[in-house]
């Protein structure tokens, strides 16, 4: 009997090629894993990098009514001898913006103004509310529901979810 002739290993038929349903299933398995920790941490990536423009806007109308109480020592509109608008009653400088309104919320006294800034509905930043007087005094009256309640001591902008005003 010959040995070599009876164990001779022959060609497979069908060479195996691709990937098994095992290995695929593992590769969705950490696919859905790294996606079930990223979009979370995206999304609150968006959230924070919406909240930027709504404090930047409230810093550059805050400089414009300082300017304007240098220049006419009030922040109210003078209205003699011609009326001198104050950057609060400009209907020139759009109000509204892509993801936020700016306004003076109540109208500016002589010695007195708050501005507000407040995230549009149907974006990311929904819920979040900035504001910010002529004391420089900042406070976060309303936040994104992703980043819970407001706490109590709000007198700076909360920035991003788990932030707080600890002095």
């Amino acid at each position: 009997m010959n040995l070599a002739r009876t164990f001779r290993v022959l060609p497979a038929r069908y060479p195996t090629r691709g990937f098994t349903l095992i290995e695929v299933m593992i590769v969705v398995a950490i696919v859905a894993i790294l996606t079930a920790i990223a979009l979370p941490s995206y999304r609150q990536y968006v959230i924070r990098g919406k909240v930027v423009p709504q404090t930047n806007a409230l810093a550059g109308m805050r400089a414009l009514m300082e300017q304007y109480y240098q220049d006419n020592r009030q922040y109210t509109t003078i209205t003699t001898p011609a009326t001198i608008n104050n950057p609060c009653d400009d209907t020139t400088v759009q109000k509204v913006f892509d993801t936020y309104t700016l306004s003076c919320s109540p109208v500016p006294t002589t010695t007195t103004y708050t501005l507000v800034a407040t995230a549009n509905a149907g974006t990311p930043a929904y819920g979040a509310v900035y504001t910010v007087d002529q004391t420089n005094t900042m406070a976060t009256t309303g936040m994104p529901a992703s980043w819970g309640a407001v706490p109590s001591l709000n007198h700076c902008w909360i920035m991003k979810k788990g932030d707080s005003c600890t002095s």
